[in-house]
């Protein structure tokens, strides 16, 4: 809050009598502790940055190669085989240094460079290992003597205690399959779907692709490649206290960002030794998605001290920091409390002016640039936007009801769209607190996916939980400072032609929210335990699940998205599983025909969740599907080549999508010990992915007609 406070640090009035100068010792404490406290904070995070730079070396390292070196040299061993002696003769300082500090300066170059030379050889053995993936490939619980000699290697090569970002650079490339074996890939994967003739029309169409243009695309993609880089506890409420619980949370995640910034959380890793790609996480907050009228771009800034704090239709600012520290709980808790007290009615087009992020771009976008551009309008949308976190204090109340039949469905419905005027979905999340104390976010997904977000509700979980805790009153714990300047409410100068388009847009988002049903129900028969016990993948498991249901309910089979992650490679993201194979459809056929043996329909479940297994290992992989035809019709529009063939594929609905968010990846709750602390985890609101693939990389008129047809470009987290 120093910040705040610096205009006011020196007083000065002119009298008769001369100048009365008068100096605040409190703001000049404040400002000295801000000035202390920001020089740490680049201290670590150059500390940081050293040590993620030489990675899996370590500073100390370099010193015990130097010194090693010296004492050959006094040895009279000459390790370097002459390269000492040729340093010595080319240092542009010889003239000015006695013989012996030549020599030992020489040997110290000398010893640096072959430091780093070992960190480069280190790196590109451990690029080479994390480049192997046949243990993916393997049954479950077995693993061959290969698999294990390669495991060991890489926890030999992955160094010790390694920070968030230590493996970035040892990550591998997301490689280029081969035409070949993605068309076949492809053929296998619609042949359920097509009848005879539509098949072998696709096969035709696929050949003509492969012998032209798909060589010449392929090219450019693998140039490419050279350079390129690629919840809410459902049972528990710890306190219904509004303000308290934002406040628990919200100090949670400056916690979390302190780490994150400083890259000091633990780098997830698969099997505990593989490491998956941190470069997303960066982005989790200080990040807007800023609309455009021919494409958007994600604004991410390195540092926000404050948060934007909406409430029945005011937004505030709230200084996150006082004297360079962060606020407490207690403290935030007040500020959120004075809001909530607040009864100042919103300024005209302020209760709407959300909306503006929910309905299509262009709009957005032109009124961004003619209303928004100057005044007390830019000031107050640059402070939304540049805020470190968007907290919406919702004037409902939410949460799983056992006693209310479609409970889960609003509270999911809610946190998917809201008001659609009371979320800033452009904000690249949204943190909602309810009434009664239940929380939840919506994120925005150009910017990364559900496991980023998942990664930051499982931390503000076990923190809001097991560590930071509530009186018993349900405040949060600890003192305040009555000397914290209030919340300020953002002001704004909105014209009519402004609040008409805000309007507009706010009626095309109503509309698609209404046309979206949700229904969830809790099932707890039995869970991926038992699963497992039958030997089975629990997710091979439920996505067959899907398909008999599904098959059930309209009578056919239809093209299905499953998403997988790619981020054992450098800037992965996600690869599509296409769950619907010709093995699932033989096994949902057996279960419709009253003919056929439990024993025969068991054996085509084996072979349905052996087959989905592969297609989600060779996904993660980098051996999947739609990933490398997109790219392909990308080179082909850049190229301005026409294929009839990546025009079909790109055109084929997905009319099922069954991603999931991740729980548990860092187990920082004990689910055995607290069973009810169980999340409610997260889920996607409808999607057209070939739209949405079309979105992440092209123009902002392909998110028209998406925003237009399918709500938002949303994941919602509930807790």
């Amino acid at each position: 809050m120093a910040e705040a406070h610096q205009a006011v640090a020196f007083q000065f009035t002119v009298t008769p009598d001369g100048i009365d100068f008068q100096l605040s010792r409190e703001v000049l404490k404040n400002i000295y502790v801000s000035g202390v406290t920001s020089w740490r904070k680049r201290f670590i995070r150059f500390k940081n940055g050293i040590l993620t730079g030489v990675y899996p070396a370590s500073p100390s390292s370099w010193l015990i190669v130097v010194i090693a070196i010296m004492s050959t040299m006094y040895a009279r061993i000459d390790p370097s085989v002459g390269m000492i002696d040729g340093i010595k003769k080319t240092l542009p300082v010889r003239d000015y240094l006695t013989t012996q500090t030549q020599t030992v300066l020489s040997a110290m170059l000398f010893a640096t460079g072959l430091w780093l030379t070992l960190i480069l050889i280190l790196r590109y053995i451990l690029k080479v290992l994390l480049s192997y993936h046949g243990w993916i490939f393997e049954p479950h619980g077995k693993m061959s003597v290969t698999t294990k000699i390669w495991a060991n290697l890489v926890k030999l090569f992955s160094g010790r205690r390694p920070l968030l970002y230590s493996f970035q650079a040892s990550l591998p490339r997301l490689p280029v399959p081969s035409i070949d074996a993605t068309i076949a890939r492809y053929l296998e994967s619609v042949r359920p779907l097509l009848d005879d003739e539509q098949y072998k029309q696709m096969e035709s169409v696929a050949n003509e692709f492969r012998k032209d243009p798909a060589p010449k695309l392929q090219k450019y993609l693998i140039l490419k490649s050279w350079w390129a880089t690629n919840y809410d506890l459902l049972y528990i409420t710890p306190t219904h206290r509004q303000a308290a619980r934002a406040g628990n949370v919200v100090h949670a995640m400056l916690m979390y960002r302190r780490k994150l910034d400083r890259g000091e959380h633990a780098p997830l890793r698969a099997l505990d030794i593989v490491p998956m790609c941190s470069y997303q996480m960066e982005r989790i907050f200080n990040t807007t998605r800023i609309p455009g009228v021919d494409t958007d771009y994600v604004q991410h800034l390195k540092e926000s001290k404050h948060m934007v704090v909406y409430h029945k239709g005011r937004f505030f600012k709230v200084w996150l920091y006082y004297g360079g520290r962060h606020l407490q709980p207690s403290e935030l808790e007040m500020q959120f409390q004075k809001i909530l007290n607040d009864k100042t009615e919103p300024q005209p087009g302020e209760l709407k002016v959300a909306a503006l992020t929910a309905g299509e771009r262009i709009p957005w976008a032109t009124a961004r640039a003619t209303f928004f551009s100057q005044g007390v309008n830019k000031t107050s949308l640059d402070t939304i936007e540049k805020a470190a976190i968007f907290l919406t204090l919702d004037d409902e109340a939410h949460g799983y009801d056992q006693e209310k039949l479609r409970s889960l469905d609003l509270y999911a419905k809610s946190l998917l769209h809201g008001k659609c005027y009371d979320r800033w979905f452009d904000k690249s999340f949204t943190l909602i607190a309810y009434k009664n104390g239940k929380l939840g976010a919506n994120a925005e997904h150009s910017w990364a996916d559900a496991p980023i977000i998942g990664h930051l509700w499982e931390y503000l979980l076990s923190t809001d939980c097991f560590h930071l805790g509530y009186t018993e009153e349900g405040h949060c714990k600890g003192d305040t400072n009555k000397n914290l300047p209030p919340p300020s409410m953002l002001q704004w100068d909105i014209p009519q032609e402004c609040q008409d388009i805000i309007e507009s847009s706010y009626n095309i988002a109503k509309t698609i929210a209404d046309d979206v049903d949700f229904h969830g129900c809790i099932f707890d028969d039995f869970g991926k335990g038992l699963i497992k016990k039958c030997r089975t993948s629990p997710d091979a498991f439920t996505q067959i699940a899907l398909q008999l249901a599904h098959f059930r309910d309209k009578g056919e089979f239809c093209l299905t998205y499953e998403a997988s992650m790619t981020r054992m490679f450098r800037e992965g993201r996600t690869e599509t599983v296409r769950s619907c194979t010709n093995e699932s459809t033989a096994f949902v056929r057996a279960m419709e025909d009253p003919h056929r043996t439990g024993e025969e329909k068991l054996a085509l479940f084996r072979r349905a969740a052996e087959k989905h297994q592969l297609m989600y290992r060779l996904a993660m992989t980098g051996a999947g599907i739609d990933r490398h035809l997109f790219c392909l019709y990308v080179v082909s529009k850049y190229l301005g080549i026409d294929s009839p063939f990546l025009k079909q594929v790109l055109s084929e609905p997905w009319r099922l999508s069954t991603s999931q968010t991740p729980q548990q990846q860092q187990h920082l709750v004990d689910i055995q010990k607290f069973p009810n602390h169980i999340s409610a985890g997260g889920g996607f609101g409808p999607a057209s992915f070939p739209v949405l693939l079309l979105v992440m990389v092209t123009s902002r008129r392909s998110d028209h007609f998406f925003r237009k047809q399918n709500v938002y470009l949303l994941t919602q987290f509930s807790f």
